[in-house]
C-alpha cells in the first residue's frame, strides 16, 4: 500500500486490481493495532480514493484476487506493480511480462541471481518498460551527488564506502511455531521457496531475515546505496572484477540465517575499492584524491562546501532527471522511453549481494566477469550462483 499510494497520485492512471494471498492483517503489529492491510483493505482503500477523485466518473471498481495470474491474464491492465516479498519478485514479474505487461518491481529486483538474468532477457526481447523500485535515483540530492562525482570534482575516485543497516540479531516478533492465521494461504505465500514452519517472526515485515524468503538487511538495502555507488562510478551497467567477504556474522538464533554484521569488499576497474558494510555510516561516501562526498536521504555533505551551493556548476555530464519514481514509470509506459532504473541496472546494482552469499558459502574470494555475468575459474561457485532452489511445481521458465 505504500507503493500504491505513490501511484494513486497520478491522474493518468487507475488502479483497478489488487492481489494478496492474505485477506486481512496488521503487518508486524498485534491484531487490530496499526494500519489494516491485505487484500480486502487494499481494495477498500483504493476504491475510497477514486470515489472522491476527479477520476470517479470513469472508475470501474477494483478487483481483489488471491492469485497474481488472474491479474496478469487481464487484457485491460497495462502494467503490474510487484511489491511482494523478494522470493516472489521474479515469477510475478516474468509472468506479467509474458502476458504483455509493463512492470514496476520493488528492489532487490530478484531473490536469486539467475532470476535477474532471466528478467533482463525477457524485458529486452519484449521491449517492455520496467522500473526497479530503487527510488533514490529519482531524488535530487542523489542526482546532485552523482553529477559531482562523475564530473571529476573529487578527483580520481579511490574508494567508496556503502553503509547499510545491521541485520536481525534476534527474533523481531513471536517465534512460536503456530498454524498459519485464518485468511492466509501460507503454501501459496511460500510459493517457490521452502515451506518453513509458520511463525510471526518470519512473516509480515520480518520474512527477509531468513534466506528462504529474502536476503536480509544486506539485500534489502544494497539496491539503494550500492546502486548510487555504481551510478556515481559509471559502472551501473558493468560491475566489479573481484569480490571477497571479509566479515560475516550470523545471528544467534535459528529463526534467521542472514548476516547481522557484514563487510563485502569489491574491486572495480580503475583500482577503485567499494566496501559494503554495516560498519560504515548508512549512505554512500565517495572518496577521491581531491576530496570526499557523502549522500543519504535528505543528507549531502562534502569536503568542499562550495560543491553543495545551489549555483555551483557541477559540470558538463548530466544525470537522468526523473520527476519522481512512480511518475517516471508512467512516463515510460506512455512514451516507451527507458525509466531511470531499468531492469538491467537494478540487477547489476544488487549483483555484489548475490555474489557475497556465494563467496561466504564457498569461503573464498571470487573473480567476476561483469560482461558475461559469470564467476571466473570457480565452477562450484558458478553453480551455486546460477541454480535457484525452486520448490515444485514452480519453475523459472
Amino acid at each position: 500500500m505504500q507503493v500504491a499510494a505513490d501511484f494513486l497520485k497520478d491522474a493518468r492512471v487507475q488502479i483497478t486490481a489488487v492481489c494478496d494471498v492474505h485477506d486481512r492483517h496488521y503487518r508486524e503489529h498485534k491484531w487490530g493495532e496499526g494500519k489494516e492491510l491485505g487484500r480486502e483493505p487494499g481494495k477498500r482503500t483504493i476504491e475510497a480514493h477514486y470515489a472522491k477523485s476527479t477520476n470517479a466518473g470513469t472508475y470501474r471498481g477494483c478487483l481483489a484476487s488471491s492469485d497474481f495470474r488472474e491479474l496478469c491474464d487481464r487484457s485491460d491492465l497495462d502494467a503490474i506493480i510487484v511489491a511482494t516479498p523478494d522470493h516472489w519478485h521474479a515469477l510475478v514479474a516474468l509472468t506479467a511480462l509474458q502476458k504483455g505487461k509493463d512492470v514496476y518491481c520493488e528492489k532487490p529486483v530478484t531473490h536469486h541471481f539467475a532470476e535477474g538474468q532471466r528478467l533482463v532477457r525477457e524485458v529486452a526481447e519484449r521491449e517492455a518498460i520496467f522500473q526497479v523500485g530503487s527510488q533514490q535515483r529519482s531524488d535530487p540530492e542523489f542526482r546532485q551527488a552523482v553529477e559531482l562525482v562523475r564530473n571529476g570534482h573529487l578527483g580520481t575516485i579511490e574508494r567508496v564506502e556503502v553503509g547499510l543497516n545491521t541485520g536481525y540479531d534476534k527474533p523481531r516478533a513471536d517465534a512460536t511455531v503456530t498454524s498459519p492465521p485464518e485468511g492466509l494461504d501460507y503454501d501459496f505465500w511460500c510459493g517457490p521457496a521452502p515451506v518453513l514452519p509458520y511463525m510471526r517472526a518470519r512473516h509480515h515485515r520480518w520474512w527477509r531475515g531468513n534466506r528462504a524468503y529474502g536476503g536480509g538487511v544486506l539485500m534489502d538495502w544494497i539496491g539503494h546505496h550500492n546502486d548510487i555507488a555504481m551510478w556515481g562510478l559509471g559502472t551501473d551497467r558493468a560491475g566489479p572484477q573481484r569480490l571477497e567477504v571479509t566479515a560475516w556474522t550470523l545471528p544467534d538464533t535459528d529463526v534467521y540465517d542472514t548476516p547481522v554484521d557484514f563487510t563485502i569488499r569489491s574491486e572495480y576497474p580503475g583500482n577503485v575499492t567499494v566496501e559494503v558494510s554495516n560498519k560504515h555510516t548508512e549512505g554512500t561516501k565517495f572518496i577521491g584524491k581531491d576530496g570526499w562526498l557523502f549522500v543519504n536521504r535528505g543528507k549531502l555533505k562534502a569536503s568542499d562546501p562550495r560543491w553543495l551551493e545551489p549555483d555551483f556548476d557541477r559540470g558538463q555530464w548530466k544525470a537522468y532527471v526523473s520527476p519522481g519514481h512512480a511518475q517516471n514509470f508512467f512516463d515510460g509506459v506512455l512514451t516507451r522511453q527507458e525509466c531511470i532504473c531499468p531492469v538491467d541496472i537494478g540487477h547489476r546494482s544488487v549483483t555484489p549481494g548475490h555474489l557475497a552469499y556465494v563467496a561466504h558459502q564457498v569461503g573464498r574470494p571470487l573473480s567476476w566477469d561483469a560482461t558475461k555475468g559469470e564467476i571466473v575459474g570457480d565452477a562450484e561457485a558458478q553453480k551455486l550462483l546460477t541454480m535457484p532452489p525452486y520448490r515444485a511445481p514452480w519453475a523459472l521458465e
